[in-house]
């Protein structure tokens, strides 16, 4: 709510407005609607929560990298060697010598008892020390217990002498667009800071890990606000403040904070396990797009498109195929590609949920037993030689405006294909195209079209033919790249 003489002001201001307008010729009243109004002053909330907001410092030893140019001096000069030896020396000097850099964060002391304080990945990532510093002047020296990168969470846990004030997480969900919201944090290392803003948006995706779901804010959030609390105005916390976007380095009103949902789930594991332990369905996906949509003869574009299949993975074994589109997980929608990861990742270890999925325009609901992610999980890649293959003409077809033919030996050897691949490959994409706007490029293999396997030029163009006569205007690819990566692509139909 805003201050008591900010409505009074404005008040006068709508007043003079109205009266402006209608020439003074109508007594108006003011709208008494609580709604309309902001806190009245946030004095008393900010001083019950200042002690339970931590400055975080943090120290790290570096090896010295500073690299001192040597001025230009003319060639011949008597000082042209005295410059070239110190110069060279001292950079030398400067390569041996470590250097402590120091940086600072917030925090947030969420179990007073124990001594466990939040922050945010980064704030705390590669220091040697931590330290976090209390509104009363008292430094504790931190132990990290746990971190996840992809959350930008991060535990710490002191030892007090005396139990700490704590504050408890809110309902992030609950929380809408125009509340008002509070952050207290350490903004350029000033100290305890108190700002006020709304809600600006939800559910934000910028592009920062696979989880994003930002709460964004106006309260001013700068460097050093990270790993801070964001509260409702009961003293909640419904985000940790963790990014901004700011081309000036300072705050423009855009900043954003982790919702207290998604992190709850990971401070339990940190503070149990020390690591993250989330669940696994063995999908490659992507986004489903009008195109796509309209080629799968969908009503509206949503959920997730499956584009590969792990092998030996949850989904390969309860037999969920590429092209199948993800539409419920866990009795909960799929609006978009990027919920169904986070609705994974939530999900407990070994719990046996139903995935609804849109195949071949019919709804298939099939139970999955989801599995735990390997957080450094990475693909074996294997080298195979070939004996040389023969050369042989090949025929060739254009169609989409792609030059296709039947995958052999020769071709396999042209474009590094390999042996695991199949299906009909691309030779060469016609300029202007509708599959080089795609970035379809000689060397993808078409696996499939409409979902449907080809395995030769003809196969295509009779698949081709039969989206015509039915009236779709894009056909739907799954192509493999050359070590077998594979995705779906739209192409017009109009062009053939």
């Amino acid at each position: 709510m805003a201050p008591e003489f900010v409505r009074r002001r404005l008040s006068r201001i709508a007043f003079a407005a109205a009266g402006i307008a209608l020439g003074g010729m109508l007594a108006f009243q003011p709208v008494h609607s609580a709604r309309a109004q902001g806190p009245v002053s946030v004095a008393d909330l900010a001083e019950g929560l200042a002690d339970a907001v931590v400055n975080i410092s943090t120290a790290q030893t570096v090896q010295g990298r500073r690299s001192v140019p040597m001025p230009e001096v003319p060639d011949g000069s008597p000082f042209q060697e005295f410059f070239e030896e110190f110069f060279n020396r001292q950079n030398r000097d400067d390569d041996q010598q470590p250097r402590r850099v120091q940086s600072l964060g917030s925090g947030f002391v969420i179990d007073g008892e124990e001594g466990i304080i939040i922050t945010n990945n980064h704030v705390i990532d590669g220091a040697d020390e931590v330290t976090a510093n209390f509104n009363d002047g008292t430094k504790l020296k931190a132990e990290v217990i746990g971190s996840d990168e992809k959350t930008d969470l991060a535990v710490l846990k002191v030892t007090p002498e005396t139990p700490l004030k704590a504050v408890s997480f809110g309902d992030s969900d609950g929380i809408r667009v125009g509340d008002w919201v509070m952050a207290i944090g350490n903004p350029f290392g000033l100290g305890g800071t108190v700002t006020v803003g709304i809600v600006s948006a939800r559910n934000r995706d910028i592009n920062s890990g696979p989880y994003d779901n930002f709460i964004q804010t106006d309260a001013s959030i700068n460097r050093g606000n990270s790993g801070g609390p964001l509260f409702d105005m009961n003293g909640n916390v419904i985000g940790i403040n963790t990014a901004i976007i700011s081309p000036s380095g300072g705050s423009i009103g855009i900043g954003f904070a982790i919702p207290a949902k998604t992190a709850m789930r990971v401070i339990d594991q940190l503070r149990e396990y020390g690591e993250t332990r989330r669940g696994w369905l063995g999908v490659r996906i992507q986004e489903v797009t009008d195109e796509i949509a309209e080629s799968l003869a969908m009503n509206e574009a949503m959920g997730a498109l499956v584009a590969g299949v792990t092998d030996d993975g949850p989904a390969s074994k309860a037999e969920i195929e590429p092209g199948d589109v993800i539409i419920k997980f866990d009795g909960n929608e799929v609006e978009t590609m990027r919920e169904l990861p986070r609705m994974v990742a939530e999900t407990a270890i070994g719990k046996e949920v139903e995935v609804v999925v849109l195949r071949k325009g019919e709804e298939v609901t099939i139970s999955v037993t989801l599995e735990r992610l390997n957080e450094n999980e990475v693909a074996d890649a294997s080298e195979t030689v070939e004996d040389e293959p023969e050369t042989k003409p090949v025929e060739k077809s254009e169609i989409l405006g792609m030059v296709l033919a039947e995958l052999d030996d020769a071709l396999r050897k042209q474009f590094s294909i390999e042996e695991s691949v199949s299906g009909v490959v691309v030779t060469e994409v016609k300029p202007g195209s509708s599959a080089e706007e795609k970035r379809v490029t000689a060397g993808d293999v078409i696996k499939e079209i409409a979902q449907e396997q080809v395995a030769t030029p003809d196969e295509v163009k009779a698949q081709i033919d039969k989206l015509k006569s039915e009236g779709r205007r894009s056909a739907l690819l799954l192509l493999a790249n050359p070590t077998g990566d594979v995705r779906f692509v739209p192409v017009r139909i109009e062009e053939q």
